[in-house]
């Protein structure tokens, strides 16, 4: 079993920054690719980001492509989505999620998610 809990979330307003963190615990961190998905009120939840367990390959949404930055640092097991130029639309709650099997990286069949941290950006 993998732990993951999120935080970082809060209230911002557009075009501030937020960063989030998602420590994981309970296995070997770096056996497993991370990603950052979202869920706005009223719609289905959607990728956000993805790192690989060797942390140099990265996969974004185009929606926050050039904003977000994902980020792993395997020695405290933890990743992170650093949220830049932030938009009411990416108002939502953001859920980590970690994986053993190499997947596309923004299916939705992780193996472990977190309990979500709410992000809510103000116009």
């Amino acid at each position: 079993q993998v732990q993951l809990v999120e935080s970082g979330g809060g209230l911002v307003q557009a075009g501030g920054s937020l960063r989030l963190s998602c420590a994981a615990s309970g296995r070997t961190f770096s056996n497993y690719d991370m990603a950052w998905f979202r869920r706005a009120p009223g719609k289905v939840r959607e990728f956000v980001a993805a790192i690989r367990r060797s942390t140099i390959t990265t996969y974004y949404a185009d929606s926050v492509k050039g904003r977000f930055t994902i980020s792993r640092d395997n020695a405290k097991n933890t990743v992170y989505l650093q949220m830049n130029s932030l938009r009411p639309e990416d108002t939502a709650v953001y859920y980590c999620a970690a994986s053993y099997q190499v997947l596309v990286p923004s299916s939705p069949g992780y193996d472990y998610w977190g309990q979500g941290t709410q992000v809510t950006v103000s116009s």
